[in-house]
């Protein structure tokens, strides 16, 4: 619930309790799911044949990216290469992703954590030569999300917002630092970082008051033009940088 300040002329004291969306985040577990599914079939492979098979046909590999397998772009954030590592990322996935889903809708926050995952492989292909995989790039999608929705509704959220806030800045720069060991994709973070904040920026929840006090309501501003146009965006821009980076790779 958040306590909306009544208007001048009306008693300090007084406040109108506005209802935050509410419902089952859905999208969020069916995430969490579906990719401790692949999980289990990674670690079975290994088991049975001596071969991640789910990793070799799905994880970024530029080589085959290149050679047309663009699918290479999405499906590396279902697959994880330790418990560690799944357990981390879906740790964070069900943290920053419940929330965010009640405020997006299902759809809209299917579509961030896709844009999150393309636009994070894109950049590591583009600038990182090693195979990489996690969920991580979607991951910082959210992030990147998490960030803009507090900015924008920092005055109607007030010092929570902002707390919240620095909070994400702090967990966003120690990841960063975490990432510059061996062995991480810092690349693929900062693209998926990157996409969450634009798709978010564009089509993210834009979150008014309407009504007359005390009778308040919270409205979404953006609805599916501003979602299908940030997703355009997104698409727009890491394509682009994936025909281009194909054509240079293509050429050496």
């Amino acid at each position: 619930m958040y306590e909306q300040q009544p208007p001048e002329g009306y008693p300090p004291q007084q406040s109108a309790r506005l209802a935050m969306p509410q419902g089952v985040p859905y999208v969020t577990y069916t995430i969490l799911g579906l990719t401790i599914l692949i999980y289990l079939a990674q670690m079975l492979s290994e088991a049975l044949l001596g071969t991640d098979v789910p990793a070799v046909l799905g994880m970024k590999i530029n080589e085959l990216i290149v050679e047309g397998q663009l699918w290479r772009l999405f499906t590396p954030a279902l697959l994880h290469g330790s418990i560690m590592h799944i357990g981390f990322n879906m740790y964070a996935l069900v943290v920053i992703g419940s929330g965010l889903e009640r405020f997006f809708g299902h759809g809209r926050y299917l579509l961030l954590y896709l844009a999150g995952a393309f636009a994070g492989n894109v950049l590591s292909f583009l600038i990182s030569p090693n195979p990489s995989l996690g969920a991580s790039t979607a991951v910082f999608g959210l992030l990147g999300a998490q960030a803009v929705f507090l900015y924008r509704h920092r005055e109607l959220f007030g010092n929570q917002a902002r707390a919240a806030l620095q909070n994400v800045l702090v967990i966003a720069g120690i990841n960063f630092v975490i990432g510059l060991q061996p062995g991480i994709d810092n690349w693929g973070h900062l693209g998926g970082l990157l996409g969450g904040l634009i798709f978010t920026w564009f089509g993210g929840p834009k979150l008014v008051v309407e009504g007359l006090y005390p009778l308040l309501s919270l409205q979404d501003e953006h609805g599916s033009v501003q979602t299908v146009t940030a997703l355009a965006i997104v698409l727009f821009i890491f394509g682009t940088l994936t025909a281009l980076g194909m054509g240079f790779f293509g050429i050496f």
